[in-house]
């Protein structure tokens, strides 16, 4: 379940990333403040729960102003 949690994740932040053209580390130091955070995920580590909310959070709000500027 863990597992698949952290697929789902991955799923969405590869998806953002390319939806924005934002490169990993960027998204990584803004979102979690670890330019390193993508590429840990796609190798295999499984953030804790409020990590989680912090990059959904961070997404959306994203998400949210680009929308909001178009």
């Amino acid at each position: 379940m863990i597992e698949d949690t952290r697929l789902k994740l991955l799923s969405d932040i590869e998806a953002f990333l390319d939806r924005t053209g934002m490169p990993p580390t960027t998204f990584g130091k803004s979102a979690v403040g670890d330019p390193n955070f993508v590429g840990k995920v796609r190798g295999g580590m499984s953030p804790r729960l409020n990590t989680f909310d912090r990059v959904r959070r961070f997404m959306a709000s994203h998400d949210d102003s680009k929308g909001a500027a178009a």
